[in-house]
């Protein structure tokens, strides 16, 4: 087994992602202030796209997904955009709930675990 961790974009309070046998857990990824729920989605998933690649991993190797949003009503708009953005046949394990995100201004939150490929 794979002792060795390593971590992507680590700053002074946490790393962008981590990667420990196999396994490549990322930190709860948000859109750009200002935008709805379906366009923050949009980036939120762009940078889970872009962190997957730089750990050597992609949407299709994808276990597990938590989405938290701001509010629950938004449910609909959200699932729009991650319906178009998963692959299918590879959609992972998911939970959606609502919870109040660091700053208001945040109306959705992505967190994912994926294997490395």
């Amino acid at each position: 087994m794979n002792k060795d961790i390593t971590r992507i974009g680590t700053g002074p309070r946490m790393s962008e992602a981590v990667i420990h046998g196999g396994i490549v857990y990322l930190a709860g990824q948000v859109g750009n202030p200002g935008g709805d729920v379906a366009q923050q989605t949009r980036d939120a998933l762009a940078e889970v796209d872009r962190i997957l690649a730089l750990a050597g991993s992609d949407k299709t190797r994808i276990l597990s997904a938590q989405i938290w949003l701001a509010d629950i009503a938004t449910f609909a708009d959200m699932n729009a955009v991650w319906d178009a953005w998963v692959p299918q046949g590879h959609t992972p394990a998911r939970a959606t709930g609502e919870s109040r995100l660091a700053t208001p201004d945040y109306l959705v939150e992505v967190i994912v675990v994926a294997a490395v490929a």
